[in-house]
């Protein structure tokens, strides 16, 4: 696709996914499981190279921030640690998810792939 003239922002397959993330990530709701099932969906079929290693990415993103919520709910539940570190690690759990769909927004609108899809850093 091409990028819009007045915004300069391109609208690509990887930015829909982490686009969809960030409103997960800020809303709380359950709609990155949509973006999940299209990096899923697109990771079979990248367009263009660059593109494989952001679902890659984006899809390692959603199931380790998952496992993060997960861990800290349960945490809150069983009284594992005070509510505060609860509460907190799950803060910095979708603080995380945020940063990582931004990186790969940011990556994809310059149509280049991500370093380390691999990784568990930013």
């Amino acid at each position: 696709m091409a990028a819009n003239p007045q915004t300069g922002f391109e609208i690509n397959r990887p930015t829909v996914v982490a686009a969809i993330y960030l409103v997960g990530a800020l809303t709380g709701g359950l709609i990155g499981i949509v973006g999940l099932v299209l990096a899923y969906v697109w990771k079979s079929d990248a367009h263009e190279p660059w593109e494989a290693s952001h679902y890659s990415y984006l899809i390692r993103t959603f199931w380790i921030g998952l496992a993060a919520s997960v861990i800290c709910f349960v945490g809150l539940l069983v009284g594992f640690g005070s509510f505060g570190v609860m509460v907190l690690l799950m803060f910095v759990s979708v603080i995380w998810v945020a940063v990582r769909s931004i990186m790969s927004l940011l990556n994809a609108q310059k149509r280049m792939p991500m370093p380390d899809p691999t990784t568990f850093l930013i």
